[in-house]
C-alpha cells in the first residue's frame, strides 16, 4: 500500500477559495448616531491627517537621498488611518511609483486575495512601505538607508497607532527590529516593538512580490495569516 502524498499548493488554494466565501454578520443593536461620537472621529482623522501631512513633508525634505533623487513619486501611505492593523512592506515597485499608492498590480492583488482570505478587507487596513520611494532598478535598500529611513517609519506608526504590526519582508523586519537575519528564521514569531511608551504585537512575514517570485512558500505564509487571524480573535479586534 502506498502513501498518498498530500498537494500542498492545491490544500492552500481550497483553504484561501473557502475563507474567501461571503461571510455577512447582523446585529440586532441600534445604530448610535450621536452627533458627539461623530465629532470626536472627525477630530481624530484630522489629527492624524496633519500629522501624516508633516511626515509626509518631513520625508520629502531629506537631502542627499539617491532613493529620493531617483523617484518619482512619494508613496506614503494608503487605507483606514484608523485600522487596527498595519501592513509595512519593503518599498514602493515601478506601479506604485507611478501611481502614488501603496500595492498595485499584480502585488496589490495577491494582497488582496492574503487579507481575504482571513476575512480581511484590504481597504480596512493602513498600508506603507519602510522606503517610501523606489529604488533605482528595484535593487534591495543599503543598511545605511534602512536606518535612515526607519526614523520615518517608526513616527508613521506612532501617528496610526494600530494594535497589530504587519512586516512583509527582510527590509521592513530591519527597518523596524533591527533584525538582518534570514526571514525564513524569523516569520510567524509574535513579537513586540515599544514606540513613546506603547507597546506593538508584530508579526514578520514574507513579502507578496516575494512570494510571486517563489510560490512554493505560500504555505508559509498562510500559516502567518492563520496566525494574525488568530492575534485578531484573541485581543478583540472589530475590522
Amino acid at each position: 500500500m502506498t502513501k498518498k502524498v498530500l498537494n500542498q499548493n492545491a490544500k492552500y488554494v481550497q483553504e484561501l477559495i473557502n475563507a474567501i466565501e461571503p461571510d455577512f454578520n447582523f446585529s440586532k443593536e441600534p445604530i448610535n448616531r450621536m452627533k458627539v461620537f461623530k465629532n470626536n472621529k472627525e477630530n481624530s482623522n484630522q489629527d492624524k491627517f496633519g500629522l501624516l501631512k508633516n511626515l509626509r513633508e518631513k520625508i520629502n525634505s531629506i537631502e542627499n537621498c539617491n532613493l529620493k533623487k531617483n523617484s518619482l513619486n512619494l508613496v506614503l501611505g494608503d487605507g483606514d488611518i484608523n485600522s487596527s492593523i498595519m501592513l509595512i512592506g519593503e518599498t514602493p515597485g515601478e506601479a506604485e511609483e507611478s501611481t502614488g499608492h501603496s500595492y498595485q498590480g499584480e502585488i496589490g492583488s495577491l494582497l488582496k486575495k492574503m487579507l481575504s482570505a482571513i476575512n480581511i478587507k484590504i481597504e480596512k487596513v493602513y498600508s506603507t512601505y519602510s522606503i517610501n520611494f523606489r529604488p533605482p532598478e528595484d535593487r534591495k535598500p543599503t543598511a545605511q538607508e534602512i536606518k535612515r529611513y526607519s526614523i520615518f517609519l517608526k513616527e508613521h506608526i506612532s501617528i496610526i497607532n494600530p494594535k497589530i504590526v504587519i512586516l512583509m519582508g527582510s527590509t521592513a523586519m530591519e527597518s523596524v527590529t533591527g533584525l538582518n537575519n534570514r526571514i525564513s528564521g524569523e516569520r510567524g514569531k509574535w513579537k513586540e516593538i515599544i514606540l513613546k511608551n506603547i507597546t506593538y504585537p508584530l508579526i514578520i512575514t514574507f513579502s507578496p512580490s516575494y512570494l510571486i517570485r517563489f510560490p512554493e512558500n505560500k504555505k508559509y505564509s498562510w500559516e502567518d495569516l492563520k496566525k494574525i487571524k488568530q492575534k485578531i480573535l484573541d485581543l478583540n479586534i472589530k475590522i
